[in-house]
């Protein structure tokens, strides 16, 4: 316990050992630095949110949104709100650094994005077009210092701001961004990062000025004098103020309606139409009404006038004699509750998102992101079923360790989950209570309290299911069952697309891994490097083809060509060429006799595609290189301090199926005409410095046509991004300055991804 402390004590005072008084103060400072950094990191907070506030108000937008991007991720998450709601911000709350969206761009590409129109909106991102068919301008800005990308900056305007930025509002924003990459830099450096938070922080709205209590009553006396109903809603949509007269009006007590949504209690008003307009007026900031029939027969006109702090609303009855018949929106067969526009909204912004997905996780990714956030579940799995037994593909708000247990459970066991994945039946329970009921033996294993279990279906198979958890019990009313089964729909289509395309895929790199080198033969005086990395979009799979050849001892060889097409029977054919050109170049044959050769055996198997290849023989024992091409784009020659100059060797055809030979130059590499067998050229010799030290590079010796000479021209029958294809993926780059004592030049970079 430590010595005890040795002075003069009072008879009721306690002696304290002096190691435990040590912990306790030890303690007492552990509270303190821990109350000092909660402190730093409030006022870290505060500092951020004010200048989120400042930018929205020097610019004059009507809506700021802040994503942030956390250390090692790919995913932007929405930090700061203001001038909207979290429930209308909802489905932006994640967005995929690829996704085609605004701030993706501009963070991604690290420039300013600016929309000018709802036309130039929906041009450019048809998907935000689609789910918010508004009028606003938008700019994005991304976030970043020297070294960091931080996040992106996202404001809105209505439709009357000028069509361009003006200098100041383009002053703002970039001040904004710098000082925000500024504070977050020094919160990163001080241990205490700025990291989004579970979900975005609302800004409050600002406001003019405060008024005194007096003032505010009168302005309440003033608001129940006036013959017509009014109310205030605030950017939530939720009531703030309803006159006497407006209560009268809708037919419910002014103390019923405070605080709520008027569509949530309002079985009259539960219709799209209504929260469509309040979105409208809170996004454009444009004024605008909708007709409205209260039960039995008695007509309301509602007219909406938004601002920062929330929407103004006049209730007027319209009289009989000009009273519509019938709403446009109503029909006699109505179900007593529609869907509300917020899950419409929703729906039809998932349905957008999953146009985009290509693979199943892409599924899985876009399914989570929009999902939790926008229909309140706080977890989801999404299940297959693969050789009998069940399969989770994907999961978010569960624990690793919970999944694994469920994974992989056999499809004969009585579980909901199984159960939804065998019949094809949708479960819902509201509580554990309702999910014990159905099946005694269940556990309760992840503390959830309601749960929603969707089967997918696409083409009337079942392709999966689909898991809602909720933390608090939940009715799930016939509207929001019908919207989930609708949700599950559209995932269901989705990854039915998904899973067949990742088997393409597979298959698509399964044959090309087979037919390219599985590894690159290691050659004394040789460091060698290779990717493969496709131009474009699509299977990825095609003729494209690099080889690295052993000669002997003091010998290599290097090619990369490239077949016309891509699909399989290019890359068989790839499989074909590369196969010739190794046993030629293994055989010790020159570079011009390597293409010949191989010409001859196209010819023979008249494939009716052409091949195009370059072929460097590399003398490691004199330094030298000599290069032959066939039709291929030509070679980069890299110095020693890193500048690099194209070599213009002179060109022979395209090896086609045609066996006329040729007997000068074609004007292309790629002629309009059927393309004739190779006459491959050998190039200069590269000359070696000759002291041992690395010297200034002399101008290669260049020989043959001038500097557009060689370059591809784009076959009848090729697509034009095959050319491109070649343009940035076979050039290797050959490094002649190589010291006579060095024993390890550098060979041609060659571009090569596998996966």
């Amino acid at each position: 316990m430590g010595r005890l402390r040795k002075r003069l004590t009072r008879p009721d005072e306690k002696v304290v050992p002096e190691g435990l008084f040590a912990r306790r103060q030890g303690k007492v400072r552990g509270m303190r630095g821990a109350a000092e950094s909660a402190a730093a990191a409030r006022s870290d907070l505060e500092q951020f949110d004010s200048a989120v506030a400042r930018v929205v108000r020097d610019t004059g937008a009507s809506v700021g949104l802040v994503y942030l991007l956390p250390p090692g991720e790919r995913v932007l998450h929405l930090t700061v709100v203001s001038g909207a709601s979290r429930q209308i911000a909802a489905p932006w709350a994640r967005i995929a650094l690829g996704a085609p969206i605004p701030v993706a761009d501009a963070v991604r590409e690290q420039r300013l994005v600016w929309l000018g129109s709802q036309e130039e909106v929906a041009r450019r991102y048809p998907r935000l077009g689609l789910v918010l068919p508004y009028d606003f301008m938008l700019t994005a800005a991304p976030i970043t210092s020297a070294t960091t990308v931080w996040g992106g900056l996202v404001l809105l305007w209505p439709i009357w701001h000028p069509p361009q930025l003006i200098p100041r509002e383009r002053d703002a924003v970039g001040t904004f961004c710098r000082n925000a990459a500024l504070l977050l830099q020094q919160c990163a450096d001080s241990g205490h990062p700025l990291l989004p938070g579970p979900e975005p922080r609302v800004l409050p709205p600002p406001r003019s000025r405060n008024p005194d209590p007096a003032e505010a009553l009168a302005a309440v006396d003033f608001a129940e004098r006036l013959p017509l109903g009014c109310c205030a809603l605030d950017l939530d949509g939720r009531i703030t103020f309803i006159s006497a007269v407006g209560a009268d009006l809708v037919g419910a007590a002014a103390t019923t309606l405070m605080g709520t949504r008027p569509w949530e209690v309002l079985l009259w008003l539960h219709d799209p139409v209504f929260e469509e307009r309040y979105r409208a007026a809170v996004i454009s900031r444009k004024p605008t009404s909708f007709t409205a029939l209260r039960p039995p027969d008695e007509w309301l006109f509602f007219q909406l006038y938004p601002d920062a702090s929330g929407i103004s609303v006049h209730i007027t009855p319209i009289p009989t004699a000009h009273a519509p018949t019938t709403a446009p929106w109503q029909h006699p067969s109505r179900s007593a509750e529609p869907v509300g526009a917020t899950a419409l909204y929703h729906l039809t912004h998932l349905a957008a998102t999953l146009t985009e997905a290509v693979g199943v996780d892409d599924v899985v990714e876009l399914v989570a992101d929009q999902l939790v956030p926008a229909f309140g579940a706080q977890a989801l799995a999404l299940m297959t079923k693969e050789e009998g037994r069940l399969r989770i593909i994907g999961y978010r708000g569960y624990t690793a360790e919970l999944m694994d247990r469920f994974d992989a459970v056999p499809l004969t066991s009585d579980t909901p989950a199984v159960r939804v994945l065998t019949t094809g039946v949708p479960s819902f329970f509201a509580t554990f209570s309702d999910l014990k009921r159905a099946y005694p033996p269940a556990d309760h294993q992840d503390n959830m309290a309601a749960w929603a279990f969707l089967p997918l279906i696409a083409s009337g198979r079942i392709v999966g299911s689909l898991v809602l958890a909720y933390e608090r019990p939940r009715p799930f009313s016939p509207a929001e069952r019908a919207v989930l089964t609708s949700l599950a729909g559209l995932i269901a289509q989705a990854l039915d697309r998904a899973r067949l395309y990742d088997t393409k895929h597979h298959l698509a790199h399964t044959v090309q891994a087979g037919l390219l080198p599985q590894t690159l033969p290691r050659i004394h005086g040789l460091d060698v490097a290779a990717r493969y990395l496709p131009a474009g979009h699509g299977m990825e799979i095609g003729g494209d083809f690099y080889d690295l050849i052993r000669c002997d001892e003091t010998t290599a060889a290097a090619a990369i060509g490239d077949v016309q097409g891509h699909n399989v029977t290019a890359a068989a054919l790839m499989g074909q060429v590369r196969t010739a050109v190794h046993a030629h170049g293994a055989a010790g044959a020159f570079p011009g006799e390597v293409l010949a050769r191989t010409n001859r055996l196209l010819t023979d198997l008249d494939p009716g595609l052409f091949t195009s290849c370059l072929y460097a023989r590399l003398d490691l024992a004199h330094h030298r290189a000599r290069l032959a091409t066939a039709g291929h784009p030509p070679p980069l020659l890299r110095h020693p301090d890193g500048q690099t100059e194209v070599l213009h060797v002179p060109p022979g055809s395209c090896s086609a199926s045609n066996p006329t030979p040729t007997t000068r130059p074609p004007r292309s590499p790629c002629h309009p005409a059927p393309c004739s067998p190779c006459t491959p050229t050998d190039s200069s010799r590269l000359p070696a410095p000759t002291s041992a030290t690395p010297s200034p590079t002399r101008p290669a010796t260049r020989a043959g046509p001038g500097p557009d000479h060689g370059r591809p021209r784009r076959h009848p029958r090729q697509p034009r991004h095959e050319i491109r294809t070649a343009q940035r993926q076979h050039r290797p780059a050959v490094d002649p300055g190589i010291p006579r004592t060095v024993t390890k030049p550098t060979l041609p970079r060659l571009r090569r991804r596998r996966r």
